[in-house]
């Protein structure tokens, strides 16, 4: 997985993810700022997941982009 273009365009990305994940505030967008490890720690904390719960919505999430 080439993370980095989720890093490098997080300004653009941030929208998708929100309306992937609706229960993530602004603040969390700005704390994980493009970091996959954030991004799967903060599902961990606002929805309850277990860790490899959270790692496979995000590289499912990942998966179905266009980029």
């Amino acid at each position: 997985m080439d993370w980095n273009r989720v890093e490098g365009n997080w300004k653009q990305v941030k929208g998708k993810v929100k309306e992937q994940w609706g229960k993530l505030t602004d603040d969390d967008l700005d704390v994980i700022n493009g970091k996959q490890e954030q991004l799967e720690g903060r599902l961990q904390h606002r929805y309850g997941y277990a860790k490899d719960q959270a790692t496979k919505e995000v590289n499912e999430w990942y998966g179905r982009q266009k980029w």
